[in-house]
């Protein structure tokens, strides 16, 4: 007989307690505990098994054999990329993003890309009908006899159709909908997700198939239920963009079988997504040649440079503390590098308001882009534009030096496809590699060697 058990949880981060609190101790948010009810029973559990059905034993690591996990490619190149060469058979691929972003038009063309291959895929959609999935596919063009549609929330009679269908890949649209009639709790709460993500993990492994998820965000533009979901998953991809543009971008938080830097990006069209080849273009397309407070940096996505313009606008401030605002960049980062002009320049920048944006939509962390944006800043502050032809790369230091960066060779041919001129690099990645033709690499060593080059 099995006994129900009262425990609140909290929604954020799945902490559990005996007794309902304010603030939850794990994560320090508010009013997040949740009650739920715990159906504990004394059945036997499953062994975990792979698709042999052998139960697994501990092995020495000298005896165990290796080789290269097979992945299968889809037609849209920038997935493939994300993913790190393919989908791996087996894999558990969790996919979130702002509610009418995509996320399922995107899945259904990987479905009929994978059927028209020939592999059987199953749709299992919980927020949909079939005829309204059907409907979505027409209007995408999807038309394949290996393309299973399924509108189903209950995790046991999914698990039967997949034994039934025998599918190589599966996508649950959303896992927020499944439901596990062993437990109590209602869809979407802590404990049914956890096990919910539990119970397709164990079928994805045991099963050799794979898995997509699609999971809700919250306002915050986190993952719904516990943190706990991204960490049982194998890759979490997040799917960003506003609504109302037509540009997508699908970036790679989490991967165990690929990098976890790579993007992708798609324009949003009347058929569905279409994969954008050339994003350093589309970056570039719409800049100001010669605007004051634009400058331009290749920055590594990945294995993928891509060029982006970082916009500055320096502006006299009225209020006793000035702005300082950022788009696309970390706002502490700002006011350091604000302060190493201050510092390292003279510039009177503590009297400024600054807002600083990385135009397209791109989110840039790493430190190769700290050189752009202290050229954009400068720009504005001056009111004077820099050469539209010159591109910045380099990591900027507290004594006012620009460091080196990574993957030099890549950033600058990329400036040189793009018809650059001039790159404006640290000094010490001048050696051991061969330039491009077409464009003049330039070194420098500090912060005003740069400004003096940037403004000649």
């Amino acid at each position: 007989m099995a006994k129900k058990k009262t425990k609140f949880m909290c929604n954020s981060c799945g902490y559990e307690s005996a007794k309902w609190m304010g603030r939850c101790p794990g994560c320090g948010e508010w009013n997040t505990m949740v009650e739920e009810v715990e159906v504990v029973s004394k059945g036997p559990k499953r062994s975990f098994q792979h698709s042999t059905g052998v139960v697994q034993k501990a092995t020495s690591i000298l005896a165990i054999e290796t080789e290269e996990e097979p992945r299968v490619k889809t037609e849209l190149v920038e997935f493939n990329r994300v993913l790190g060469g393919g989908i791996v058979p087996g894999s558990l691929i969790l996919i979130g993003g702002d509610p009418g972003i995509g996320k399922s038009t995107l899945l259904l063309q990987v479905s009929a890309l994978l059927a028209n291959k020939g592999e059987r895929v199953l749709y299992i959609s919980g927020e949909e009908s079939i005829k309204q999935t059907k409907l979505r596919a027409v209007r995408l063009g999807v038309t394949s006899a290996e393309l299973y549609i399924y509108a189903e929330t209950n995790l046991e009679l999914i698990n039967e159709t997949i034994d039934s269908v025998e599918p190589r890949f599966v996508i649950i649209d959303s896992i927020q909908t499944v439901h596990h009639p062993e437990v109590a709790s209602a869809p979407g709460s802590v404990t049914q997700v956890r096990e919910s993500t539990a119970e397709l993990m164990r079928i994805a492994k045991t099963k050799n198939i794979a898995i997509f998820l699609v999971g809700h965000v919250t306002k915050e533009g986190q993952i719904a239920g516990p943190r706990i979901l991204e960490h049982m998953v194998d890759t979490v991809l997040y799917f960003e963009g506003e609504r109302h543009h037509t540009y997508r971008i699908l970036r790679s938080q989490k991967n165990r079988f690929g990098s976890t830097n790579e993007i992708a990006i798609f324009e949003m069209v009347q058929q569905g997504l279409k994969e954008v080849l050339n994003p350093s273009e589309l970056f570039l397309q719409e800049r100001s040649h010669g605007a004051a407070g634009s400058a331009i940096v290749a920055s590594m996505e990945g294995t993928r440079p891509i060029l982006v313009e970082i916009q500055a606008l320096v502006t006299q401030s009225s209020f006793n503390y000035p702005k300082r605002m950022a788009t696309g960049i970390d706002q502490n980062r700002i006011s350091l590098l604000m302060a190493v002009l201050e510092k390292r320049m003279g510039l009177l920048l503590q009297t400024q308001d600054a807002y600083i944006k990385v135009a397209g939509g791109v989110k840039l962390d790493e430190p190769a882009i700290d050189l752009a944006v202290l050229v954009s800043i400068v720009s504005s502050f001056k009111d004077t534009g820099v050469t539209p032809t010159d591109c910045f790369i380099g990591e900027v230091g507290l004594t006012g030096e620009v460091r080196r960066v990574s993957r030099i060779e890549q950033r600058v041919q990329e400036a040189a496809k793009l018809g650059f001129k001039r790159a404006i690099i640290p000094a010490s990645n001048l050696g051991g590699w061969d330039y491009p033709t077409g464009i003049q690499v330039i070194g420098i060593e500090s912060v005003n060697q740069a400004m003096k080059e940037a403004f000649q």
